[in-house]
């Protein structure tokens, strides 16, 4: 109950791309423009002074860690990091309690786990909003710094193409259900065995717009606007190395493949195996939109954390 006798209401989370409408995913794109120029004009938007930002991280980040608590201070607020073996969930606590105890000290928190039922575990007995900094299932955030990149490059989504050429991993998931709510054509190439899960096709194709897939990645980047990669093998998937490298020979994102996409941007989310799914030269060139995609995670979820606490 509330101080006037009302009941609460339940926090708003992200844990997935599609927890946003159509209009919210809109309004959190535009309140990051928003966000980027008034940044750049170095105007103040201290929206958020005074409130803190509680980070749980299991996974090592560079982008998610700095991006999060660089933007919970330009808002005017606080971020706290909380690693896993720093607090007492490396000692056992189960995370219904930690997310009950981090509810009365943090005003919202973001996860960035393994196993995608722990998010959903915070968010269950959170009173205050979680965000997904990433799981082994999906990476919302990016997906909203890559929508934004794209926004920024093409002018919107209007007859937008797009080609994801890879593995079918936690970001290419998200990426999927973030192209059908804006209505990019996307084309998914992957190699036989590490397509993206059914459950999420099915899911963009109830938002009316799933994806071509196939395991040709020359006919799917064939005169797309953007071409998406991402690393073959991500954190957990180590020794399965040697395997997946066999399994994406022809996949790389190379000068070669791109003669194919002649007028498209080269987009992916980073770290980047420089050599394998992408090489060093087309990271490099003028098409690259890389950088401006890990600058727009910052724009992106300072959005989004306004968005989820005004």
């Amino acid at each position: 109950m509330t101080a006037d006798g009302s009941t609460a209401s339940e926090p708003r989370h992200f844990l997935e791309i599609d927890d946003l409408s159509r209009e919210e995913l809109t309004a959190v794109l535009e309140r990051a423009s928003e966000y980027k120029r008034a940044q750049e004009a170095g105007e103040d938007h201290a929206d958020l002074e005074g409130q803190t930002l509680g980070m749980i991280f299991q996974k090592p980040s560079t982008r998610t860690r700095v991006s999060f608590e660089t933007g919970m201070t330009q808002l005017g607020g606080h971020a706290v990091f909380l690693g896993a073996d720093d607090i007492q969930l490396g000692r056992g606590e189960p995370l219904k309690d930690t997310s009950r105890t981090l509810s009365r000290y943090v005003d919202v928190v973001m996860a960035r786990l393994f196993r995608h039922e722990n998010v959903e575990v915070l968010a269950e007995y959170a009173s205050v909003p979680i965000v997904n900094g990433l799981t082994d299932d999906a990476h919302p955030c990016q997906t909203l710094a890559d929508l934004l990149t794209i926004r920024e490059q093409m002018g919107g989504f209007e007859d937008v193409s797009a080609a994801w050429i890879g593995d079918g991993n936690n970001v290419a998931q998200s990426f999927v259900i973030g192209a059908a709510l804006t209505d990019i054509d996307l084309t998914v190439a992957t190699p036989e065995g590490y397509g993206i899960d059914d459950d999420v096709l099915e899911r963009a194709r109830e938002l009316g717009d799933d994806p071509t897939t196939t395991t040709d990645p020359v006919d799917a980047v064939a005169d797309a606007d953007v071409v998406y990669t991402d690393v073959w093998t991500s954190m957990g998937q180590e020794d399965e190395r040697d395997v997946r490298m066999d399994a994406f020979e022809g996949f790389q994102l190379c000068s070669d493949l791109l003669e194919h996409a002649p007028e498209a941007s080269v987009m992916h989310c980073l770290p980047a195996h420089r050599g394998e799914e992408i090489t060093d030269d087309v990271i490099e060139s003028d098409r690259s939109v890389v950088f401006d995609q890990a600058e727009n995670r910052l724009h992106a979820q300072k959005a989004l954390l306004s968005w989820l606490l005004e």
